[in-house]
């Protein structure tokens, strides 16, 4: 198969990330965010935010992170982070599909890719810190714009908020700042 029609092959997969939905809600809305707004969401965070990382990033990198870390769950699906009853450790399954998802694309760019994933998911660059950062701090706008919204929905006690946001710390003190303030001002209200 040539190089472009493998390419293609994997652009028509990855639209079966618009088909999964989150438990999030768009910002004061009703209405579920699909991975692909998520992501999508995150790359403008990350252009618009950079300049608040604890330290320098190579912006583009973070941008391939965010925009490729959810694509396992177009056979993984997707797990609410802040589940109260499922663990959200499904690394192993997450791995085999980046491995056939991205092993559509020619061999460079899919080691590529998934040498990316890796690194988000294991969060120990820099550039992933701040990729994950933009993963956890956006439910918190989304939940503050929906009074508790899925916190309140599914009764997330503020321990577990705290404890599944505090990655937002290692990408961005400024912005983690800012979600401590948000995250008490929303419980003083639920």
């Amino acid at each position: 198969m040539s190089t472009l029609l493998q390419q293609i092959a994997f652009i028509k997969e990855i639209d079966k990330l618009k088909y999964i939905q989150r438990k999030t809600r768009l910002f004061n809305s009703d209405r579920h965010e699909n991975d692909a707004e998520h992501s999508w969401h995150l790359a403008m965070m990350t252009l618009v935010l950079a300049e608040h990382s604890n330290v320098g990033i190579d912006v583009l990198k973070v941008l391939k992170m965010v925009l490729i870390h959810d694509i396992v769950e177009i056979d993984s699906g997707d797990i609410f982070i802040f589940d109260t009853t499922k663990n959200h450790d499904n690394t192993e399954e997450e791995l085999k599909a980046a491995k056939r998802i991205f092993g559509m694309l020619p061999e460079v760019q899919a080691t590529e890719l998934i040498a990316l994933w890796i690194e988000f998911e294991e969060g120990k660059t820099n550039e992933a810190k701040f990729a994950k950062a933009m993963d956890r701090f956006e439910p918190i706008l989304q939940n503050a714009s929906n009074k508790g919204g899925t916190w309140r929905e599914y009764q997330v006690p503020k321990e577990k908020v705290l404890d599944k946001t505090k990655p937002v710390a290692s990408g961005s003190k400024a912005i983690w700042e800012y979600s401590l303030n948000e995250i008490n001002t929303l419980f003083k209200t639920l």
